[in-house]
């Protein structure tokens, strides 16, 4: 398995010890558990946070004891085993491992199962009673030799020598083991290319991976140029540099790449790496940058490329994670390669989906660039570039499909080593296929599928990111096409977003067609010893199995498209916030639809969450499908007369395929039959012909609601703490919800111009003026107006005599206007919708919003809205404005928008590992330091698993701060 599943033992006795007590002791003091604590699944970090929370809030040791219990028997089944009905155990259950010598775990399992377990007297022996009977299944068919007691008893003396490997640019340290009888031993190595310990020959098999790493970054450079660019050797490079070397050699240009990587280059720039639990090819880009300084460059060049070449029609996209697309504004603002050293780097945008928009893309660089450059070379190396790229993809595919006819022929094991582009430099995956090649099989890319079309049918997952479309078809080949010595292997970062879908994915693929897929997580920590192993053992069961398992082949199962005829189905849908969520139903009943909202989310909705969906996905994913499927789950409602919905953003962030999140936890849980809804911008994303919103005919007064729910969150967030008696912003916040909601349904836009007017006038009523600090709310759009989603921070700012100051939803939706401008102008879309519509557009917008910001002009803490265009130009002095994945730009144009208004101190609220986040929110902080020196900011993650006690304690800083600034302000207008 990719999870963490070893080490539980470890992990107890750590918090044993760290509690004073020993293991045994620590185990029996769980059973006298009667609240036991719940800790989450998340590692020990997360862990140790948690039980310092228990112990803040009063736990006894014998709660926390049987929490580490259920978090290690949690982790088992839901992260390793990802079980999501507990009939698929069978009512016989025997349990084995060291681990198991512990009675907590055991009654941990066995309550979390509702059956009883089998253990034996002697658990941890288990594997080697297991080792004794193959080593004689193996004696009896003549493979080995006995070796008797005596002499195991008496183990020949050894001399150990430490050495370094010079074979390649990973320098391991090997230890050279020599016996008595002249036999060596190797430990340390992560090939057996100069140092082996097989003891007989194997031929070893073919490493395509090295072959596509040669052909990729092997070419002639020029002797005379006039200009240098340099070119960092990661992410997105690893796809289109032969595209790029081309283009800038024909065009008179130098590239000089950054050299390979190594421990050594990733040190020096693992400084400036401004998030943690980013993935590690994301982390070495500052390596790279730190490299390219050394060289004797001119400028750096790191394109921001949002869609990579479409290879399939049957795709719906060809967009690249967020990582690959913006990481150069995180480079930027963390290292500053101008200010640093010296040398600007260029991030100008681009789009390998339109040919002509492409080619006006690189014109418009090489003008700026080189501004006497004739348009006729640009055009002819901008040609020869896209040729050499498509010779380059078209020898891979070829390669690829080569040695699998070869090793048909030879009855060789063949292993499609699948992963991003990136996942070839061998730092990054550990050398991982030249230890499969070690072992004798051949090693292929997913380059073999490159011009093949995929089946939608076999997925639930929108197919939206070009590398992970092309890991997608690789695995349905394997379990389709491909021969039956083919086999799937997938190396996947920590970190990686959209590989938290795509594991059970393709996991399900294989499985349908008897196969069994296998994933190898990586990262900067290197564990050469537990990753041969799984290796080793992976090939020695496909050699022992040998291709006896004959092919089958299951149909995938889907959950129905909305008909028509399910238009009377109650549509159910996940809580969202409480300004805008309770009108939502009376939205649906403009639309002739009806719509149910969900309670907030509870601790019930996370455990529903963690069983029916990835471990890794983000917190709201958790939340939306735990909220639903406990309501299927609930009995109240009739499986015939439901249907979920949610709404799907279409974009680069992981939002878009929550819906395929939904539909598997259906069909794992049963309830295949029900269908599932999207409120979308575009019609491709999901099938549902019965559902159809036809916005002409209410789009005014759901626009005007929108304006009127976000003045009532302003009204309420500064009323709140300045209330002249506790409640009444509460109580005033519920009647003109309500109010609301009745003028919704009467379709009346008119009438939310007079209700925000009567809202201001009684909300001032009850304003006590009082001049208290402020603190700026951004962040993911969930947890940002879920309020426990950010586990009731805003509540709690409120409580501390705060005022939260959260940015208006309707925001989120007009900056689209600007969004689009952008895309045109970076030549990433065509020009669809005329710039004097968009303007006709923003000024019918602005009219409404002007209009309601006119009736309530006696409120006091009312902040009006700013032009969006004026927050794009903000905002780009921080971010490129085509980062529009997650929130995009909008972050740093709230950050901008608050320091206008005074308000310096701000919050960032992001799901634990969002990866849009990495680069939108925490990537730009230095930069978004650097324009606004006033600015004060904190970055808090959230997850099922952190601990609310280090949120609200990094919090109080910011609160103490903000208040002192509060007093010197307050002191330098009294004098």
């Amino acid at each position: 398995n990719e999870a963490c599943s070893s080490g539980c033992g470890s992990f107890i006795e750590t918090f044993a010890k760290s509690l004073n007590y020993s293991v045994p002791d620590f185990a029996a003091i769980a059973l006298q558990s009667k609240h036991p604590c719940d800790l989450g699944t998340r590692c020990t970090v997360f862990m140790n946070s948690k039980v310092k929370q228990a112990q803040r809030e009063g736990a006894a040791v014998t709660d926390i004891s049987a929490g580490v219990g259920y978090s290690v028997v949690k982790n088992c089944l839901i992260k390793v085993l990802k079980i999501k009905d507990k009939k698929e155990l069978g009512d016989h259950i025997m349990v084995q491992g060291g681990t198991f010598r512990n009675p907590a775990i055991i009654r941990a399992l066995e309550n979390e199962l509702g059956k009883e377990v089998m253990v034996t007297d002697y658990p941890e022996l288990m594997g080697a009673y297991g080792a004794a009977l193959d080593a004689r299944r193996k004696f009896q068919n003549g493979q080995t030799m006995p070796v008797s007691l005596a002499e195991m008893s008496h183990p020949q003396k050894h001399a150990c020598r430490k050495l370094i490997c010079q074979g390649c640019e990973n320098n391991c340290t090997v230890n050279r083991f020599t016996f008595e009888n002249g036999n060596r031993f190797h430990s340390g190595n992560k090939c057996e290319k100069i140092f082996s310990s097989k003891g007989g020959k194997l031929a070893k098999g073919v490493n395509m991976q090295e072959e596509k790493y040669d052909r990729l970054f092997h070419r002639s450079d020029l002797k005379e140029a006039g200009l240098t660019l340099g070119i960092p050797r990661v992410l997105g490079m690893f796809e289109n540099y032969p595209f790029w070397h081309t283009l800038f050699k024909r065009c008179g240009i130098n590239a000089v790449l950054s050299d390979k990587s190594t421990m050594k280059l990733y040190e020096k720039g693992i400084g400036t790496v401004m998030a943690d639990n980013i993935c590690f090819p994301a982390k070495l880009v500052h390596g790279h940058i730190y490299n390219l300084a050394e060289k004797n460059i001119d400028r750096i060049f790191m394109p921001y490329v949002v869609y990579e070449h479409k290879e399939d029609k049957n795709t719906i996209n060809s967009f690249n994670c967020p990582i690959v697309t913006g990481y150069s504004d995180v480079i930027k603002s963390a290292v500053n390669p101008e200010a640093k050293f010296g040398i600007p780097i260029d991030t100008p945008t681009f789009t390998f989906a339109n040919k002509r928009l492409m080619k006006k893309a690189c014109k418009e660089y090489f003008r700026r660039l080189m501004p006497g450059m004739s348009a006729g070379i640009i055009d002819e190396a901008f040609a020869q570039a896209l040729e050499v790229q498509k010779e380059y993809e078209r020898t891979l595919t070829c390669r690829a499909q080569e040695i699998v006819d070869r090793a048909v022929r030879e009855k060789r094991l063949v292993i499609l080593l699948a992963g991003r582009p990136y996942h070839i430099d061998a730092l990054i995956q550990h050398k991982i296929a030249d230890m499969i090649t070690g072992f004798g099989a051949d090693v292929i890319t997913e380059d073999i599928v490159r011009y093949r079309e995929a089946d939608p049918e076999q997925v639930q997952s929108v197919m939206q990111w070009a590398y992970t479309n092309r890991i997608i078809k690789a695995a349905m080949w394997v379990a389709g096409e491909a021969p039956q010595n083919v086999h799937y292997v997938q190396i996947t970062s920590f970190g990686c977003g959209p590989d938290a879908f795509i594991v059970n994915e393709i996991t399900d693929i294989l499985r349908r067609a008897g196969k069994n897929a296998t994933f190898l997580k990586v990262d900067d920590i290197n564990n050469i010893g537990s990753m041969r192993l799984r290796i080793r053992s992976l090939i020695e069961s496909l050699r022992f199995r040998n291709g006896t398992e004959g092919r089958r082949q299951s149909i995938s199962v889907h959950t129905p498209p909305f008909e028509r005829k399910d238009r009377q189905r109650t549509i159910l849908a996940p809580w969202f916030g409480d300004f805008y969520s309770p009108f939502i139903p009376a939205a649906g009943e403009l639309a002739g639809y009806k719509i149910e909202n969900m309670p907030p989310s509870d601790r019930l909705s996370v455990e529903y969450g963690l069983k029916y969906s990835n471990n890794e996905i983000c917190y709201p994913a958790t939340l939306v499908v735990g909220d639903l499927m406990k309501a299927v789950e609930s009995g109240k409602y009739n499986r015939n007369e439901i249907a979920l919905g949610i709404t799907q953003t279409g974009g680069q962030c992981r939002a878009t395929n929550y819906v395929a999140l939904i539909k598997k936890a259906l069909i794992a849980a049963g309830y295949e039959d029900i269908p599932v809804v999207t409120i979308s911008s575009s019609s491709k994303l999901n099938k549902q012909p019965g559902f159809k919103l036809r916005m002409e005919k209410y789009i005014d007064v759901i626009f005007v609601c929108m304006i009127y729910a976000d003045c009532l969150s302003q009204f309420y967030h500064s009323t709140a703490p300045r209330e002249s008696q506790k409640g009444e912003a509460e109580k005033l916040k519920g009647k003109y919800i309500d109010l609301g909601i009745q003028t919704l349904r009467e379709n009346n836009a008119k009438n939310f111009f007079r209700l925000a007017e009567m809202a201001s006038n009684e909300f001032s009523a009850v304003n006590n003026r009082k001049d208290i600090p402020q603190i700026g709310i951004v962040g993911e759009i969930y947890v940002k107006y879920n309020d426990f989603g950010h586990k009731h921070i805003v509540k709690w700012l409120i409580e501390q005599g705060v005022e939260p100051v959260v940015p208006p939803l309707s925001k989120f939706f007009i900056a689209n206007i600007a969004s689009n401008a952008a895309r045109v102008q970076g030549n990433i879309k065509p020009q669809v919708i005329p710039r004097f519509t968009l303007n006709l557009l923003k000024d019918i917008v602005y009219k409404i919003i002007r209009k309601m910001e006119s009736c309530i002009t006696k409120y006091p803490y009312y902040i009006p809205f700013s032009n969006v265009f004026d927050d794009a130009k903000n905002a780009s002095k921080i971010i490129n404005l085509n980062a529009q994945f997650g929130e995009g730009w909008r972050i740093a144009a709230e950050f901008a928008e608050f320091v206008r208004h005074n308000i310096n101190n701000v919050v960032s609220l992001q799901p634990f590992g969002c990866i849009a986040n990495h680069v939108i929110s925490k990537g730009i902080e230095k930069r978004a330091r650097e324009v606004f020196p006033s600015l004060n900011l904190l970055f808090l993650d959230f997850d099922s698993g952190m601990s609310e006690v280090n949120i609200f304690n990094r919090l109080h800083f910011m609160i103490e701060n903000a208040r002192k600034e509060k007093r010197t302000e307050t002191a330098y207008y009294s004098r």
